[in-house]
Protein backbone atom coordinates (compact mmCIF):
# COMPACT_ATOMS: atom_id res chain seq x y z
CA UNK A 1 0.00 0.00 0.00
CA UNK A 2 1.86 2.72 -1.42
CA UNK A 3 1.57 6.34 0.95
CA UNK A 4 4.20 7.76 -1.21
CA UNK A 5 2.12 9.61 -3.81
CA UNK A 6 2.69 13.33 -1.85
CA UNK A 7 6.03 12.82 -0.71
CA UNK A 8 7.71 12.25 -3.83
CA UNK A 9 8.11 13.59 -7.67
CA UNK A 10 5.49 12.99 -10.00
CA UNK A 11 7.85 11.25 -12.21
CA UNK A 12 7.75 8.54 -9.19
CA UNK A 13 3.94 8.25 -9.04
CA UNK A 14 4.49 7.57 -12.59
CA UNK A 15 7.00 5.05 -12.42
CA UNK A 16 4.59 3.35 -9.82
CA UNK A 17 1.69 3.44 -12.00
CA UNK A 18 3.57 2.08 -14.98
CA UNK A 19 5.15 -1.05 -12.89
CA UNK A 20 1.61 -1.64 -11.41
CA UNK A 21 0.38 -1.97 -15.44
CA UNK A 22 3.17 -4.17 -16.58
CA UNK A 23 3.39 -6.75 -13.03
CA UNK A 24 0.42 -7.11 -11.84
CA UNK A 25 -1.83 -10.03 -12.67
CA UNK A 26 -5.41 -9.10 -14.66
CA UNK A 27 -7.70 -7.64 -12.16
CA UNK A 28 -5.01 -7.28 -9.76
CA UNK A 29 -4.90 -4.41 -7.03
CA UNK A 30 -3.14 -1.60 -6.36
CA UNK A 31 -4.14 0.61 -3.45
CA UNK A 32 -2.76 4.05 -2.60
CA UNK A 33 -3.62 6.17 0.32
CA UNK A 34 -2.95 9.15 1.71
CA UNK A 35 -4.30 13.09 0.98
CA UNK A 36 -5.28 14.14 -2.36
CA UNK A 37 -6.94 17.02 -3.85
CA UNK A 38 -10.63 16.34 -6.15
CA UNK A 39 -12.31 18.22 -8.58
CA UNK A 40 -15.16 19.70 -7.31
CA UNK A 41 -14.90 19.05 -3.80
CA UNK A 42 -13.42 20.96 -0.99
CA UNK A 43 -10.01 20.39 0.29
CA UNK A 44 -9.51 20.56 3.87
CA UNK A 45 -7.69 23.80 5.20
CA UNK A 46 -5.34 21.11 7.00
CA UNK A 47 -4.81 19.40 3.70
CA UNK A 48 -3.74 22.78 1.97
CA UNK A 49 -1.22 23.59 5.22
CA UNK A 50 0.00 20.02 4.77
CA UNK A 51 0.58 20.08 0.39
CA UNK A 52 1.98 23.72 1.39
CA UNK A 53 4.71 22.47 3.90
CA UNK A 54 5.64 19.33 1.37
CA UNK A 55 6.13 22.18 -1.58
CA UNK A 56 8.33 24.32 0.35
CA UNK A 57 10.49 21.11 1.83
CA UNK A 58 10.35 20.45 -2.24
CA UNK A 59 8.53 22.03 -5.17
CA UNK A 60 8.37 18.60 -6.52
CA UNK A 61 6.25 17.11 -3.62
CA UNK A 62 2.92 17.94 -2.68
CA UNK A 63 -1.03 16.55 -3.13
CA UNK A 64 -2.02 15.57 -6.67
CA UNK A 65 -5.06 15.96 -7.81
CA UNK A 66 -7.36 12.29 -7.82
CA UNK A 67 -8.36 12.99 -11.66
CA UNK A 68 -4.50 13.34 -12.45
CA UNK A 69 -3.59 10.34 -10.98
CA UNK A 70 -6.47 8.46 -12.79
CA UNK A 71 -5.62 9.82 -16.07
CA UNK A 72 -1.98 8.62 -15.75
CA UNK A 73 -3.13 5.19 -14.21
CA UNK A 74 -5.41 4.69 -17.24
CA UNK A 75 -2.59 5.19 -19.69
CA UNK A 76 -1.12 2.19 -17.78
CA UNK A 77 -4.35 0.02 -17.99
CA UNK A 78 -5.71 0.83 -14.84
CA UNK A 79 -9.18 1.70 -13.74
CA UNK A 80 -10.08 3.33 -10.66
CA UNK A 81 -12.03 0.27 -9.00
CA UNK A 82 -13.13 2.37 -5.85
CA UNK A 83 -12.41 5.42 -3.83
CA UNK A 84 -12.94 5.17 0.09
CA UNK A 85 -12.88 8.39 2.29
CA UNK A 86 -10.79 7.68 4.91
CA UNK A 87 -9.56 9.22 8.53
CA UNK A 88 -7.78 12.60 8.68
CA UNK A 89 -8.61 13.68 4.99
CA UNK A 90 -6.70 10.87 3.73
CA UNK A 91 -8.59 8.68 1.10
CA UNK A 92 -7.88 5.25 -0.23
CA UNK A 93 -7.98 4.86 -3.85
CA UNK A 94 -7.85 1.22 -5.52
CA UNK A 95 -7.21 0.91 -8.98
CA UNK A 96 -7.63 -2.56 -10.92
CA UNK A 97 -5.44 -3.74 -13.60
CA UNK A 98 -7.63 -3.95 -16.94
CA UNK A 99 -7.92 -7.94 -18.43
Amino acid sequence: MPNLVHISPWAATLGLLRGAGAYLPPKGLLYLYGPYVRESVETAPGNLAFDASLRARDPQWGLRRVEDVMVAAAAEGLRLDRLVEMPANNLSLLFRRRD
